[in-house]
């Protein structure tokens, strides 16, 4: 076990640590693309898009961990900054399909070019193999935790 109650506290989380991280880098990311008039949330939502991760509100609430509420208000944001245009599903007119637009799919593109120019910022330092170790453990971290069931109530 690699935790016990006299050795985790928050400065060895793994919890903590991708909190943390997760706020320096929205931080950083709204900084970047503020002259844009974007910020670090549509630039998810517009990637999100962009590589098809989801389509619908629903589906952008769920991969970014939003509420969906809160994912709708940002959808018409982006839908009045001519980035995303809604459109009825003609299988199940109940169903609100999002696409880019063209201008959406040029903002997603400048916007992934300055996003690589901060996190090769951040690890300037760092060598190739350091930064692939790093996303592998990441990803085996992600994959560990959709298919475990040690936290299940």
């Amino acid at each position: 076990m690699p935790f016990t109650d006299s050795t985790f506290y928050p400065d060895v989380s793994p919890g903590y640590f991708v909190r943390q991280i997760h706020q320096m880098s929205v931080a950083a990311i709204d900084r970047t693309l503020a002259d844009d008039g974007m910020s670090a949330t549509q630039w998810m939502t517009l990637v999100s898009l962009y590589f098809d991760h989801a389509d619908t509100c629903a589906g952008l609430a769920r991969t970014l961990g939003h509420d969906k509420g809160a994912m709708t208000r940002l959808i018409d944001q982006m839908e009045q900054a001519g980035w995303v245009v809604r459109q009825r599903d003609d299988a199940d007119r109940r169903v609100v399909r999002l696409t880019l637009t063209e201008a959406g799919r040029e903002a997603a593109v400048a916007a992934k070019r300055k996003v690589i120019d901060c996190w090769n910022g951040f690890l300037a330092d760092w060598s190739d193999a350091e930064v692939a170790d790093l996303i592998a453990t990441l990803q085996r971290l992600r994959r560990t935790m959709e298919e475990s069931a040690a936290c299940a109530a």
